[in-house]
């Protein structure tokens, strides 16, 4: 375990502190070493960390990036921050490379990201089409910085965006075309009611936030609102589900197991 201070700690409350957490313990009592670290620019090295990704036609980089884009790519501006959706992580990967998909098929009008965090998913949605879209997160720190990376891509303004309890307060009349969902296994299977309701006839919903062997759980759940399983995609452990209602209009395919 490694520790930082900004002034030299006291050894004797370390080595004391140590050995209470060591009672009862039949190991030996692990060394402990303080020393000075020398001056680092950690932000630099926090950048360096975070190089551009691509997924499909989405290019996603810092802002300290300054290489040019892929020719052709959707480029999204997302720093790392208090909220959840740098592009690196399989769940948010897996929604991009299926937004992908779906946009050479279809156009969307009505978009729903539930679960915004940095609101990469739904500013992936608003250049793909140049629409507003809805993006809701129940965490006010997640909407202070959707909208922070909204300005900063130059898409405040087709975005509506707000704090929210789930998907009350969107109205019982409010339909969707697409919606996306990247949470959790648990809260995904709970919300499959209130996804049912808020996707239009032929509508798709995108989610993820789930494991594989947690898929059973939340594809049960959303079978139930008679949704039907179009696509799976399978990344790092993560699994992304795109599902769509009985007559949805998207191209016939068998569903898979």
């Amino acid at each position: 375990m490694e520790g930082f201070a900004t002034a030299a700690p006291e050894r004797a409350l370390l080595e004391t502190a140590l050995a209470l957490a060591w009672v009862d313990r039949d190991d030996a009592l692990p060394a402990l070493g303080v020393e000075r670290v020398p001056p680092r620019d950690w932000l630099a090295e926090n950048q360096a960390s975070f190089p551009p990704l691509r997924a499909g036609r989405y290019f996603i980089r810092g802002s300290h990036h300054r290489g040019a884009a892929p020719a052709g790519a959707v480029v999204l501006v997302i720093d790392a921050a208090t909220a959840f959706g740098s592009g690196e992580h399989a769940t948010t990967r897996g929604c991009l490379l299926a937004l992908d998909a779906l946009a050479r098929r279809r156009r969307f009008a009505r978009v729903l990201d539930m679960g915004t965090g940095t609101g990469i998913l739904a500013m992936a949605a608003a250049k793909t089409w140049r629409r507003c879209v809805v993006a809701r997160d129940i965490d006010a720190e997640a909407v202070r910085v959707t909208a922070h990376n909204a300005a900063v891509n130059g898409v405040a303004s087709l975005l509506d965006l707000r704090r929210s309890e789930g998907y009350r307060g969107l109205g019982r009349s409010r339909r969707f075309d697409l919606v996306f969902a990247n949470i959790l296994a648990r809260p995904l299977a709970l919300m499959a009611p209130a996804l049912a309701r808020a996707l239009a006839p032929g509508g798709v919903a995108v989610l993820s936030g789930l494991l594989a062997r947690q898929e059973r759980a939340v594809l049960a759940a959303h079978r139930a609102q008679r949704l039907t399983l179009r696509r799976r995609l399978r990344l790092s452990g993560w699994h992304t589900l795109v599902l769509a209602r009985d007559h949805a209009t998207l191209p016939s395919q068998r569903e898979e197991p």
